[in-house]
């Protein structure tokens, strides 16, 4: 059986644990409302946050995974742990769908970007004379 000590400890362990997948997917928000508003400063920040609540979380999940020897229904710490773990189930999938939709706004960010840079690489504030008479643009959108 386990130490209650042991358990109780645990369960600290899987309360942080959640706490932590909270503050990840709150900052996985608040970094695709940076990207949203093109305020890299903050989402520089983010990131970094993101690594910090990422590595925390590792360690906290190995942790977390040492085995068990045996379950005592009549034991409150052991059932908050219980508990705690399938609240941590949910947190954990929130934040998976989360982190997909983050992803699919990097991808679509960075196409983006890469339109955008070349788009203004490519415009001097002149337009370019086609060849041929009567050939100039009267606007820029007819260049495209």
């Amino acid at each position: 059986m386990i130490d209650a000590n042991d358990t109780e400890i645990q369960n600290w362990k899987a309360v942080e644990y959640l706490q932590g997948l909270h503050a990840l997917a709150a900052e996985l928000e608040y970094a695709m409302q940076a990207i949203a508003r093109n305020r890299i400063a903050d989402l520089e920040d983010s990131i970094v946050n993101q690594q910090l609540l990422s590595s925390r979380l590792e360690k906290l999940i190995s942790e977390l995974c040492m085995p068990r020897q045996s379950f005592d229904p009549d034991d409150q710490a052991q059932r908050d742990f219980e508990n705690n773990l399938g609240e941590i189930q949910i947190a954990s999938d929130v934040l998976r769908k989360l982190n997909q939709r983050y992803a699919a706004l990097l991808r679509h960010s960075g196409r983006s970007m890469a339109l955008m840079a070349t788009l203004y690489g490519s415009f001097t504030g002149e337009f370019k004379e086609a060849s041929g008479p009567r050939l100039s643009h009267p606007t820029w959108s007819c260049q495209m």
